[in-house]
């Protein structure tokens, strides 16, 4: 399975509420955003995401970030995730997520890292840059990986923007939705590579 998205960008909606959720998803995918993950330290996630899911999973690959635990991915392939975003590579995670047929980014920050990534079956990468760290030895991962992986790094750079996932915040508990709207809107015309007032 390869990354499905159109978009080069996974929206983070962190700290969202479940009163938040349906309008705040709303207005990244109509943006252009899509993939959208709600991250596990978000309040109340377990309303959320399943809420998420029933709206909007026909339009989007919704899903759920700081993924740690195995047991985790069980609840949210219950809930019916197609994403799972993880801060670091746990082999089990990924294998488990890929075997429910969820797509799956974790978070690398070395070669190592990488390969024990896509070896267990992640279908992108999620690069985490220490300090130019990750921008040294890129070239050396970059030319070891198979034609056909995607990094989200490497597709950001395709579409004209620098970096990995899009740290800056989209979207944080509280922001209302007109200025979501406005802030995804933007992010999303730039990742596409085109202008935006």
């Amino acid at each position: 399975m390869q990354w499905q998205t159109k978009l080069p960008l996974i929206a983070i909606l962190r700290g969202i509420t479940p009163d938040e959720a349906l309008a705040h998803v709303g207005a990244v995918i109509d943006a252009g955003f899509d993939a959208v993950e709600i991250p596990l330290n978000s309040p109340q996630w377990e309303q959320s995401i399943p809420a998420i899911v029933d709206a909007y999973g026909d339009k989007a690959l919704i899903g759920a970030g700081t993924v740690l635990k195995p047991e985790q991915v069980d609840a949210l392939a219950r809930m019916g995730c197609q994403l799972i975003v993880t801060p670091n590579i746990h082999s089990e995670v990924i294998r488990r997520a890929v075997g429910y047929g969820m797509t799956v980014c974790p978070g690398c920050a070395t070669a190592t890292e990488a390969f024990t990534a896509l070896e267990a079956g992640a279908q992108a990468l999620k690069n985490i840059s220490v300090i130019g760290f990750w921008s040294a030895i890129h070239q050396s991962v970059k030319s070891g990986i198979a034609i056909g992986h995607r990094s989200l790094c490497r597709w950001r750079r395709d579409a004209r923007k620098p970096g990995a996932v899009d740290r800056r915040r989209l979207c944080r508990g509280g922001l209302r939705q007109r200025s979501l709207s406005r802030r995804a809107i933007r992010r999303a015309h730039r990742a596409a590579g085109s202008s935006i007032c």
